[in-house]
């Protein structure tokens, strides 16, 4: 498609339905971060926010012997998942580190959001050569529809180690504590260096000891967070947040060294927990685009392939749609995970093109850091309510937003309100209620429309649509602070581009 018509098709997406007015970035991130408040596991501390939660899962470890309390819940289940957890923290982190400024007043409890997350990871890493990857049994836990507070179901703990091979979700681990210690850099320097110590001994289990851990533990992991994609590009993820948290030459060369054998460019239309293909790009990108590193260019000339993937009007890629109403769509359940993980690509990616001044090659078409950061934005406001049912999908924003979320916690009575416990199966009865939820889960971003009609139905039973998740939110809190700090792009921006 020719340039000129690839930009007045992208205009007139950014613009058709962008008619609510301006949004409050600000009180929106809030809202955000409040969230992982309402996932939090283990003892809650003094000043948490979300009352209706009370502490959980305290002797999450025992056993095993070991202490595996606190973390988060992933959704709207009582499980705590590593691989999701992880990848959520590292996220949170990215867009710390990239767009800390524009947190501003926020900054502080972001940091304890990804702090929340990193606590747990290290205690579950405690053991050398050995990661805790889960705690709960997966399929029992699905089977009641209880509170936090209450659960009963077995706290089953699953890890990886030598003989059980889980080179992925390590990878990821260490990606995670690796981000985090430059969050905390300034913040907290003990903490940062001994996250960076840990990242380091994890990404040497992780690669010395090769294998996905849906095979050392198919049973216990899938089909929930079965690892799809394989593990390689969680090793060259993990090596690339440890050259950047580090800066030691030994990341450098592995990344040059395993970008092929590790697939470096292969499946650049995803990222999420499973494929972190088009991050790596993105990140190691950075390097070129920053004038630091020449050395990586084969990667920024995959996260440009990437990047003209998600363009409406410049490309036709099969697996990228859009609504109706603009809502960037890919076939699967949540779909807004890939709405906020894929904008927030966008986004990283707009501003180190900024700072290079330079455009995205698109073959014969191209695009500017300015068009990228507004397909990014219309994302955003998509959800926060610029869209046909004119509702807001994150719980608390706006005036209209989803009330019977797909979730345990916030659906079901609390315990200040029925002190008594809810069996595993008397929940069923708060489960299929017609009624909103009785408890807010502030800031929680739903699943969203799953198909390109832009339809919603509010329902608990529909969890592909009504359930939030962590790494639904992780990356929304950069895209947030950054509009926050920068709400008026301005469509003229777009014309002459």
């Amino acid at each position: 498609m020719a340039a000129a018509g690839g930009a007045v098709l992208l205009l007139v997406l950014v613009t058709a339905t962008s008619v609510s007015g301006q949004h409050d970035y600000s009180d929106a991130l809030h809202k955000s971060i409040l969230f992982f408040e309402g996932q939090r596991s283990g003892r809650l501390p003094p000043d948490q926010r979300l009352r209706w939660r009370r502490d959980s899962a305290l002797n999450d470890g025992a056993t095993a012997g070991v202490d595996l309390t606190g973390g988060y819940y992933d959704a709207g289940d009582n499980v705590k998942f590593g691989f999701p957890m992880a990848f959520t923290a590292t996220l949170m982190s990215w867009g710390l580190i990239d767009f800390g400024r524009s947190f501003g007043a926020h900054a502080a409890e972001a940091r304890e959001a990804v702090r929340w997350a990193t606590d747990y990871l290290m205690k579950a890493t405690a053991t050398p050569n050995t990661v805790y990857v889960q705690v709960g049994d997966a399929f029992r836990d699905h089977s009641c529809w209880e509170r936090p507070e209450d659960m009963d179901t077995p706290r089953t703990v699953y890890k990886v180690d030598p003989s059980h091979p889980g080179s992925d979700v390590a990878a990821e681990t260490a990606a995670a504590l690796a981000a985090a210690s430059i969050v905390f850099r300034d913040a907290d320097p003990d903490y940062s260096n001994r996250l960076l110590d840990r990242a380091i001994q994890v990404f040497e289990f992780a690669d010395k000891y090769r294998g996905p851990y849906s095979s050392s533990l198919h049973a216990a992991v899938c089909p929930c967070y079965c690892d799809y994609s394989g593990y390689k590009d969680e090793l060259l993820w993990g090596a690339a947040w440890l050259h950047k948290a580090s800066r030691r030459r030994e990341y450098r060369d592995y990344i040059k060294r395993n970008e092929v054998v590790l697939g470096a460019s292969e499946a650049i239309n995803e990222f999420g927990w499973d494929n972190k293909h088009a991050g790596i790009n993105v990140l190691i990108s950075k390097e070129v685009l920053m004038g630091k590193d020449e050395y990586f260019q084969s990667f920024r000339v995959n996260a440009d392939n990437f990047i003209c993937t998600l363009l409406p009007g410049i490309s036709n890629h099969p697996q990228i749609q859009y609504s109706p109403g603009g809502l960037l769509f890919k076939v699967g359940n949540s779909n807004m995970q890939h709405v906020t993980s894929l904008s927030f690509l966008l986004l990283a990616y707009s501003n180190y093109l900024s700072h290079a001044n330079v455009r995205v090659s698109c073959g014969t078409s191209s695009a500017s850091p300015v068009q990228l950061r507004r397909v990014a934005k219309r994302q955003v406001d998509y959800i926060l309510g610029d869209n046909p049912l004119r509702m807001s999908y994150m719980v608390g924003y706006g005036s209209r937003y989803p009330l019977r979320i797909h979730h345990r916690g916030s659906s079901l009575p609390s315990v200040a309100a029925h002190p008594a416990r809810i069996g595993c199966k008397a929940g069923a009865t708060y489960y299929a209620s017609a009624a909103p939820n009785p408890n807010l889960l502030v800031g929680a971003v739903v699943g969203g429309p799953s198909n390109t009609s832009d339809a919603f139905p509010d329902a608990r039973a529909v969890f592909q649509q009504s359930e939030p998740t962590t790494y639904i939110n992780a990356p929304l809190l950069g895209l947030l602070a950054y509009f926050s700090a920068h709400p008026n792009l301005a469509q003229s921006d777009l014309l002459h581009d």
